[in-house]
């Protein structure tokens, strides 16, 4: 029996390997924008400022983009001013943008061809891809609970450690909902910049859908975005785990995966 590692595990090996530097970049730098927007929660706190009565005179259509619940508590600051934003949406737009640019990628630089002139299966390449972003999201949330939490403490405050746990599990699925999406559209697309801005440009338009939609009477459309299924701010400042969100993502990660193993089977490669 061969040593060999299976091909789609070499592949997702290589990729994450490759990635290892820009991974920790990425979450030091996310690490230090979380500190920053900590360090100011002391003086807003202490302003005198009702700030919950303050968020309430937006419009709702403005409140549910930024996923206000409330603001005055750590849990509800830390809501609004980073997991609803940073976390939410340009971590997720960024795995997309990286995602969209694998496949495509490696067809535009001619690498497609020596990988498959190996014996590797074009499904073992997408899971391969895929897989290769993962330890980048694993990596992010790990890392950043522990700085939340240390940063938290650090401002003289406390939060519930299990709401701070829930809320990065519960980021799992979403983030790799967003690789998914950005691996299946690079399948589509074989110039790696505009499958990219694709995959980035899809992402954000079904949030602003879903945004828009939750204040009409067609909220039941916007569950078609990723972002209908994650929702930080109920888990930190409400403590409500959706669960059955999760498995949603899950699943819709599973299928886009699946589908992009169909589409690049049947794909032409330029060369």
């Amino acid at each position: 029996m061969s040593d060999r590692p299976a091909p789609w595990l070499a592949i997702a090996r290589y990729d994450a390997a490759g990635r290892a530097r820009g991974s920790l970049a990425t979450t030091g730098l996310l690490s230090a924008f979380l500190l920053v927007f900590l360090a100011f929660f002391p003086s807003l706190s202490t302003a005198g400022v009702d700030l919950d009565a303050y968020v309430d005179a937006f419009p709702p259509a403005f409140q549910e983009v930024l996923g206000i619940i409330a603001i005055s508590s750590i849990e509800g600051f830390l809501a609004v001013e980073f997991y609803q934003f940073a976390w939410l949406l340009l971590v997720g737009l960024y795995l997309a943008y990286l995602a969209g640019g694998t496949i495509a990628g490696d067809v535009a630089s001619g690498r497609m061809d020596l990988t498959l002139s190996a014996p590797v299966g074009r499904r073992d390449v997408v899971v391969g891809r895929f897989l290769g972003l993962v330890p980048l999201v694993a990596l992010l949330n790990l890392v950043l609970p522990v700085v939340a939490y240390v940063g938290v403490l650090a401002v003289g405050e406390t939060i519930a450690v299990e709401r701070l746990v829930a809320v990065h599990a519960l980021a799992v699925p979403y983030h790799l909902t967003c690789v998914a999406l950005g691996v299946a559209v690079s399948t589509v697309v074989s110039r790696p910049g505009v499958a990219q801005r694709i995959a980035l440009g899809a992402l954000f338009g079904l949030f602003m859908f879903e945004s828009v939609a939750a204040s009409t009477d067609f909220a039941g459309l916007g569950d078609v975005s990723p972002t209908a299924h994650y929702d930080p701010s109920a888990v930190l400042v409400l403590g409500e785990y959706d669960a059955t969100g999760a498995a949603t993502l899950l699943a819709a990660t599973a299928v886009l995966v699946a589908l992009a193993v169909v589409r690049f089977r049947r794909a032409d490669l330029p060369g």
